[in-house]
């Protein structure tokens, strides 16, 4: 005896999702308002485009992963980009043994960069750009989302999972070591 398939519906009865699940359409929505930044952001901490935009979608991957027990949906772009910072992180310690290992010929690129790269090394900031590079990575990481990506202080915190006045602290410190350094390059 064949089942209809609403009794077998009302057997296992209905589908139940919890309240804060983001949707494939969220989602979507989420990728086209986040996605660019994101890259930008994951440049700022890898060497090539490609590997950004790799982060990126990985950190989706997780977030599409982890959605039904997001507590808060309004926090998944925070969620995202502490992904992104974490994914960088790990990138940049896989690719430094790597690059211990690759010849001299196949580290040279052969691909131009993009043009947050190019828009990066030909501004007069360069020397600004590589002072928050030798940052310690918690200053670097409050600088960039409180300056590049014009975050507040709250959502730089939620981002970090810091409290706000923590992130002020690491702020200031940044902000004291990039004035010294910047007053050294002049």
């Amino acid at each position: 005896m064949a089942m209809s398939d609403e009794s077998v519906a009302a057997r296992s009865g209905p589908a139940v999702h919890p309240p804060h699940a983001l949707d494939r359409d969220a989602l979507a929505t989420l990728f086209a308002s986040e996605g660019r930044s994101l890259v930008r952001l994951a440049r700022l901490f890898v060497d090539h485009h490609d590997a950004a935009e790799d982060l990126v979608q990985e950190a989706f991957l997780r977030l599409h992963r982890t959605t039904r027990t997001l507590d808060d949906p309004a926090r998944a772009a925070a969620y995202l980009r502490s992904v992104v910072l974490n994914l960088a992180r790990d990138h940049n310690r896989r690719g430094l043994m790597s690059l211990r290992h690759q010849s001299a010929i196949r580290q040279e690129r052969t691909v131009p960069d993009d043009v947050d790269t190019v828009a990066l090394r030909h501004s007069d900031d360069d020397a600004l750009f590589e002072a928050v590079r030798a940052l310690p990575l918690r200053q670097r990481h409050c600088i960039v989302l409180r300056y590049y990506q014009q975050l507040s202080v709250d959502e730089v915190a939620k981002t970090l999972g810091l409290s706000p006045n923590s992130v002020k602290t690491h702020l200031r410190r940044a902000m004291d070591a990039l004035g010294t350094r910047m007053a050294g390059t002049r």
